[in-house]
Formats: C-alpha cells, sequence, structure tokens
C-alpha cells in the first residue's frame, strides 16, 4: 500500500471505482480515448490513447510500471493481457477472463460447451450470407450482437423477415474493436432479468449480492432495482452458475453475471469481469459495501467478509435529448435533491449524444419496500433533470 492502479477505460464505472480507490489511498491513471472522462476528474494522473492500438497500450504500461491493470471497458487489445501478465503485472481479474469475457463468442462457447450452462440457442456469422442462413436455423424472433460491444451498441431483434439485412448491418458496423463477426440468439420467453455481482477474492470464498432486476432499452440498462424478486431455487441455481463461470475465467474482482428466469429455469446470457451499470443501484446505500468498494477490495486483496442487504433502492437513468461538442447543462437538479430518500450522479462528462448517459437519480428505504415504489420514484427524479 498504497499500489499504482492504471485503470483502462473511464467511464462514470471507473469514476466510483477511482473515488473507491482514493478514499483506500490509492494511486490511479485513468486511461480513455478522449480527455476528461469523468475517471480523469479523479485520478492522479491521465493519458489519452486508442486502447485498441497495442503499441500505445505497450507504451503506457511501460511508462507507468503500474501495480495493478483494471480495464473498464472492452475496446482494448485485450491479447497483450497474456504479455503484461508475464512481464509481472497484476490484470484485473485476470489476461484469461479479460480475453474471454471482452468476446461474446469466447464467454459464451465457455459458457454453453465447456461448462455446459443454459443458454439461449446461438449460431455465429462472419458475412451476410451466413447470416440470413443462422437466422433461418435459430429462427424469427431473434437477438443479434456485434461479439465485441457493450451498453446494447449494434444490438438488435429480428421480428419480420424484412429486418434481416438491416440487423446485419447495425451488428457487423456498430460493435468495439474490429470484428465484424456476430452472434445470432434465439429470443428467450422470459418472466424477469436479474444481474448477479459475484465477487471472487485472492484469499477468501466467493461471495454473491442481493440480486439486482433490470430493464433495458435498445439493449442498454434504463433502471434497476435491488433486491430483485426470484424464487430460492432460482438463486441457488444462478449462484452456481456464476461461480462455475468465474471459476473457469480464473481472478478476483467483482463480475456483473446477467441471467434470464423463465419458466423452464434460469438461462445464463452475459458476463461482465468488471462493476455492471446495473450495480449502479448500490450507490443507494443498498449494501454495506457498493459494486465499486467491493471491486477495489477484491482487487487489493483485502478482505470482504460478508455483504449484506442494508436498503430496498432503485436507479434509473438521466439520458441526453440531444447531441452536442459543448460542455453539457443541466437543469432540474434542485427539485431532484428535493426528493426524500433519493440521491443522483451527474456523471461530468464532457459532452453529449443523443440517448447518451449522463447521471442516474437513486431511490432507497428500509428493506422490504417495494421496489416499484422505488421505480417509480428514482425515474420521476431522473425525469425531473434535463440536459441542454
Amino acid at each position: 500500500m498504497p499500489k499504482k492502479i492504471l485503470l483502462l477505460g473511464s467511464g462514470e464505472l471507473g469514476k466510483e471505482f477511482v473515488i473507491a480507490a482514493k478514499r483506500l489511498g490509492q494511486y490511479v491513471i485513468a486511461v480513455d480515448s478522449y480527455n476528461n472522462a469523468p475517471a480523469m476528474q479523479v485520478a492522479d494522473e491521465r493519458e489519452v490513447i486508442d486502447m485498441l492500438n497495442g503499441e500505445a497500450l505497450d507504451a503506457v504500461v511501460a511508462m507507468h510500471k503500474p501495480d495493478i491493470i483494471v480495464p473498464e471497458i472492452e475496446a482494448i487489445r485485450t491479447e497483450r493481457f497474456y504479455q503484461y501478465e508475464e512481464q509481472g503485472y497484476t490484470v484485473i481479474p485476470s489476461a484469461r477472463a479479460a480475453n474471454f469475457t471482452m468476446n461474446r463468442k469466447a464467454i459464451r462457447d465457455l459458457a454453453s460447451k465447456e461448462l455446459g450452462l443454459k443458454t439461449a440457442p446461438y449460431l455465429y456469422a462472419s458475412d451476410i450470407d451466413a447470416f440470413r442462413k443462422a437466422v433461418e436455423v435459430i429462427g424469427i424472433p431473434c437477438v443479434v450482437k456485434p461479439l465485441m460491444s457493450s451498453s446494447g451498441k449494434g444490438q438488435s431483434i429480428i421480428k419480420t423477415n424484412d429486418a434481416i439485412d438491416k440487423a446485419w448491418e447495425v451488428a457487423s458496423t456498430k460493435g468495439r474493436g474490429d470484428y465484424n463477426e456476430v452472434i445470432i440468439e434465439g429470443f428467450i420467453t422470459f418472466n424477469s432479468e436479474i444481474t448477479l455481482l459475484t465477487v471472487t477474492q485472492r484469499n477468501g470464498i466467493t461471495l454473491f449480492c442481493p440480486p439486482i432486476g433490470h430493464r433495458q432499452e435498445r439493449g442498454d440498462y434504463m433502471e434497476s432495482w435491488q433486491p430483485a424478486l426470484i424464487s430460492h431455487e432460482h438463486l441457488k441455481e444462478a449462484e452456481r452458475m456464476a461461480k462455475e463461470v468465474t471459476k473457469a475465467l480464473t481472478g478476483t474482482g467483482i463480475w456483473g453475471v446477467e441471467f434470464f428466469l423463465a419458466d423452464d429455469g434460469v438461462y445464463f446470457s452475459e458476463l461482465s469481469p468488471r462493476p455492471h451499470d446495473t450495480g449502479m443501484v448500490t450507490l443507494a446505500g443498498t449494501q454495506n459495501f457498493s459494486e465499486f468498494e467491493l471491486h477495489l477490495r477484491a482487487v487489493l486483496g483485502l478482505p470482504i467478509p460478508e455483504i449484506t442487504l442494508e436498503r430496498a433502492g432503485a436507479s434509473a437513468v438521466i439520458l441526453s435529448e440531444i447531441e452536442s461538442m459543448e460542455t453539457p447543462h443541466y437543469t432540474g437538479i434542485e427539485a431532484a435533491a428535493a426528493v426524500p430518500k433519493s440521491d443522483l450522479r451527474i456523471f461530468g462528462k464532457p459532452y453529449t449524444r443523443k440517448y447518451r448517459r449522463m447521471g442516474v437519480a437513486l431511490a432507497y428505504d428500509k428493506p422490504g419496500t417495494n421496489t416499484d415504489e422505488l421505480r417509480k420514484r428514482a425515474k420521476e427524479i431522473a425525469d425531473m433533470v434535463k440536459v441542454f
């Protein structure tokens, strides 16, 4: 202590991680492709590079010689992580985990083929002809995603034959990195979705946060709530799957493991090897440690004796309705701040685009409170704040 942490990706999740790190006296270099990204505003140093440029990434690592490398986004030359580990650097959760989870093909094949976890049927395609054939085999409706993306980028649902070619165009061009291969998934008729935040420790047992429910639009998180309603049987099955897949990937840190809950059981969906956007609900004090504090403790090898539910909570995103390279301004914050048992975060992003996540509204109350009421309050707070 203190450790030098190289944070690769400096969005709002990275910003909360840096705040947690600074509270425990750590030194952080925040890296992103543009200047003044949210995490840079609270870090000790910053670097602006294209993290898909392997040589630029190597140069930053060599210059700063960090104790720990913490990826926060997908668009990184993750294959470089293997050589960093060989050079003695600690990669979070591990080079293997980062490489597998940054690519939907690797993680889906690991979960379905190697571990035998229950997933939606799926196929891959790297050209339009193969794509059309895959859609025919999987059937309509189906979900199409780039192999490498986040926050719903490039994702769409094919509901009619007329939408097939458009879905290919979006998925093959809107992903991150230089992959144009896509995944076609069968559409699961599910009752709800959950994120099970899973913490793997260096010298301790694997822990699970109370399950988080969430709702998406355009493939992107819109709101989340904790705890989510789930049967004891389904929760234990989700915990078993999460423990199995994180063990196979190896490493320490927090993982956002997503599941579909359907009439015929629990389906593994996706996994992120870092704090999850739906986990921003933990900023409402729902747990004894937020997901960012848990990630930091696991990263540093500090013990986490337990994770306890302290409050019921909900979050709702504050979106931009405009696109501008000018510094954004906000109205409605005073009214939002006047709502009892609530809070909000403005991320400090230096420019806007339509549907960009600019902040999050939070609502909370004592354990056992109806989360539908909290969801309504969080949404009302988010609607008060306007970006211009």
